[in-house]
C-alpha cells in the first residue's frame, strides 16, 4: 500500500501575519512560490495513484509549481471555516477572549450568520477525504498527494491515526512542506513531518 503525502501550500500574506485564512482566496507570496517550487524534487521520485488539491488558488498554485500535474480539486480539502474569525489573528482574538483556543472553543458566526466550523465538522470532511484516499491506495498504483491547508491537514492526520479531530492540535504544520502518513505493521503512523528540501 502506498503512502499519503500531505503538502501544505506555500506562504501567503496572511499565513505570514498569522491571520486565519479559510475561504479568502489569497495568492502565494513570492517566497511562497519559491517554497512550492522547492518541493518538486521531493515529489518527483514517487509514483502517484491520485493527486487532490483544495480548490483555493494558494493550493492549486502550489501543486502546479511543485510539478503535480493532473491535480483534481476536492471541495472537502478546504481549510477550516473560521466564521467570524476569518482574517483575524489569534493574538487579536486573545485581546477580547484571553485563552481562546480554536480547537476547543470554536469560532463565532461570520457575516450574515455564516456559522464557521467546529473541529468535529472539519473531522467529518477529513473522514470523507480519507475514504477516497483509501480507495485510491487500494488500487496499488502508488501514493496519494493532498495539497491543502494547515488546520485541515492537521485534523486529517488525527483522523488517519484514529484520534478525535481536536487532537490535530498536536501537529504543527509549516507552509511549503511535505509530510507523509503511512502504515507500520498494518497500523497508521506518521512517517515524516514538515519536510523541506
Amino acid at each position: 500500500m502506498g503512502d499519503v503525502l500531505l503538502v501544505r501550500h506555500g506562504e501567503t500574506r496572511w499565513s505570514l501575519s498569522g491571520q486565519h485564512t479559510s475561504y479568502t482566496d489569497l495568492p502565494l507570496t513570492p517566497h511562497g512560490e519559491e517554497q512550492a517550487k522547492s518541493l518538486a524534487p521531493l515529489l518527483s521520485r514517487r509514483t502517484f495513484a491520485a493527486v487532490r488539491t483544495s480548490p483555493l488558488a494558494r493550493a492549486v498554485r502550489t501543486a502546479e509549481l511543485a510539478g503535480l500535474s493532473g491535480a483534481v480539486p476536492d471541495e472537502d480539502l478546504h481549510e477550516w471555516d473560521y466564521g467570524g474569525y476569518e482574517g483575524v489573528s489569534t493574538a487579536d482574538i486573545h485581546r477580547d477572549r484571553p485563552g481562546w483556543d480554536l480547537w476547543t472553543d470554536g469560532v463565532p458566526p461570520g457575516p450574515e450568520g455564516h456559522p464557521g466550523e467546529s473541529a468535529e465538522q472539519v473531522g467529518r470532511r477529513a473522514d470523507r477525504v480519507l475514504a477516497r484516499v483509501r480507495a485510491d491506495l487500494a488500487r496499488g498504483d502508488g501514493d496519494v498527494v493532498l495539497v491543502a491547508h494547515a488546520h485541515f491537514l492537521r485534523v486529517l492526520t488525527a483522523r488517519w491515526l484514529g484520534l478525535p479531530p481536536v487532537e490535530g492540535r498536536l501537529f504543527r504544520l509549516e507552509t511549503g512542506t511535505v509530510s507523509r502518513l503511512s502504515t507500520e505493521h498494518d497500523r497508521p503512523v506518521i512517517a515524516e513531518w514538515n519536510t523541506r528540501p
